[in-house]
């Protein structure tokens, strides 16, 4: 039992992520799967590329600063159609997201562009603008950060099924999504 003990202990973060994993297992059981949320839909996968980090010419301490924490952006090749209950919505190419904002300790488990991407997208996009481009080319109208969070968790739930990840997410942009919703507002 203590050598258990000792490689829980010495291996953290596999315990957190076995723990979390066996949680959701649980959780799952007595879960009802496949109900719909948001009725979210689409044709094909996002086209995107990625893009560079820029870390030439800044000086060595700034470039590795940038390597370790910086975030890898991606560009919308083609407009991305999706659907929203009845309704058609676009993302229209140029927009540039970081796929969903995972810490970085946590990218090697979680990926910003693996299960979370749609909701991401949808939810990177919302926080920028305060709203959702209707695929006429309107908007929705002004919606508050919450409104997103939650679009952002019913839209994974949807897609990829791990309520419990999903609402891990949720309830961490609840807590720390402010930052980077006052920031898009400064720029309104």
């Amino acid at each position: 039992m203590d050598f258990l003990l000792d490689l829980a202990v010495n291996f953290w973060q596999w315990t957190i992520v076995i723990s979390l994993i066996l949680i959701g297992f649980v959780a799952s059981i007595f879960d009802g799967q496949g109900e719909d949320r948001v009725g979210f839909y689409y044709d094909e996968m996002p086209h995107m590329k990625p893009l560079a980090i820029q870390t030439k010419d800044k000086g060595f301490w700034k470039a590795i600063w940038m390597w370790m924490l910086g975030v890898r952006q991606w560009e919308i090749c083609d407009d991305f159609h999706f659907t929203l209950g009845v309704e058609e919505y676009v993302i229209p190419k140029g927009f540039q997201f970081d796929g969903a904002s995972v810490p970085k300790f946590l990218a090697m488990w979680l990926s910003p562009t693996g299960v979370l991407l749609m909701g991401g997208l949808v939810h990177d996009y919302g926080y920028k603008y305060a709203t959702l481009m209707k695929k006429d080319g309107t908007d929705i109208g002004k919606k508050d950060q919450k409104w997103m969070d939650k679009l952002f968790r019913d839209i994974c739930i949807e897609v990829n099924g791990f309520k419990l990840l999903n609402y891990l997410a949720y309830w961490a942009l609840r807590v720390a999504g402010f930052a980077a919703w006052n920031g898009h507002r400064k720029n309104d």
